[in-house]
């Protein structure tokens, strides 16, 4: 049995993984500012952080503000300082504690790969975006964010932790109030079409291999650095969509172009980067660790994930 402390782990992701740790057995903490509705785990604020991981054999570090926002200054200050401090915060928990954990999974994203619709990005060679010549310069943001997420991890002196610096792509739980529970909802409401040209690729893990994935990085010890942690099949957004409407059996789906989206983002308060990137991003040292995917294929996992929301 470990001791798993989860920092940031009160939102949607931290959530799934405290459930199913405590449902394996294990001894949960999840270390929050925000209170949470009773769970069979225990949460404690940021002040008992170092207490709780010294003695800690894994910490799940989730910490960030959410970036489903427009990116006005004042957001965007604290998307970076929600992240960059709450890592080196963690690091400096874990350097000075007397029995610190066999292991830092620390979250990155995969948004940190360049805008491409031609060969795929996977640890070994992927490209590292900014300034990709047909990318608005506002999504530079992202990789500044996850440069400077990244720096943190690399910058901490833990010689007797382990470091995993995990490139998520969109986790798809059929939770309420998740990415899959958006697009659903889109489609059921004849909207399911492709967003702008449908040519940019969608790069997502369904949340059981997520989960999974997370297990089998803190079991196999000798896996540390940068790992992909996405399906090994993305696909473009016009597939992905025509999947999901057929998954959830949606009979019409109007395509919404980019200036509809533009304005929708506007009206929603958020930005349409999450649309239209493209994110052609593989899990080459997942797969060369002998994992392998519940679900590797989109439409496999929609129709899943559909099954699961009808039951």
């Amino acid at each position: 049995m470990f001791k798993i402390a989860i920092p940031g782990g009160s939102g949607h992701l931290g959530t799934v993984l405290a459930r199913h740790f405590v449902a394996g057995g294990h001894k949960v903490v999840v270390i929050s500012r925000h209170a949470t509705k009773t769970m069979p785990w225990r949460r404690v604020g940021w002040e008992e952080a170092s207490k709780e991981i010294d003695g800690s054999d894994v910490v799940i570090n989730l910490a960030g503000r959410n970036v489903n926002c427009r990116y006005t200054r004042d957001n965007r200050r604290e998307i970076m300082m929600s992240r960059v401090d709450s890592t080196r915060a963690v690091g400096e928990a874990i350097a000075n504690a007397a029995n610190p954990p066999h292991v830092w999974l620390q979250a990155s994203t995969a948004t940190i790969y360049a805008h491409t619709f031609d060969g795929a990005n996977d640890e070994h060679t992927g490209r590292i975006g900014g300034n990709e010549p047909d990318a608005p310069r506002s999504w530079d943001f992202s990789i500044e964010v996850a440069r400077a997420w990244e720096n943190a991890v690399d910058e901490a002196k833990t010689p007797r932790t382990r470091k995993v610096k995990l490139r998520t792509a969109i986790v798809m739980a059929p939770d309420h109030g998740g990415p899959f529970d958006m697009l659903l909802r889109l489609a059921r409401y004849g909207l399911g079409g492709r967003q702008g040209d449908g040519r940019q690729y969608v790069s997502w893990i369904h949340v059981r291999d997520f989960v999974r994935a997370i297990e089998w990085l803190i079991e196999h010890r000798y896996t540390d650095g940068v790992v992909n942690v996405a399906a090994p099949n993305p696909l473009p957004n016009e597939e992905f969509m025509r999947d999901l409407r057929e998954a959830c059996r949606a009979r019409i789906g109007l395509p919404a172009s980019e200036w509809m989206l533009t304005v929708g983002a506007l009206i929603l308060r958020t930005e349409t980067e999450l649309l239209l990137k493209s994110r052609r991003v593989v899990p080459a040292r997942l797969l060369e660790s002998g994992f392998r995917f519940d679900f590797p294929q989109w439409r496999d996992a929609a129709r899943d994930l559909c099954e699961q929301r009808q039951r």
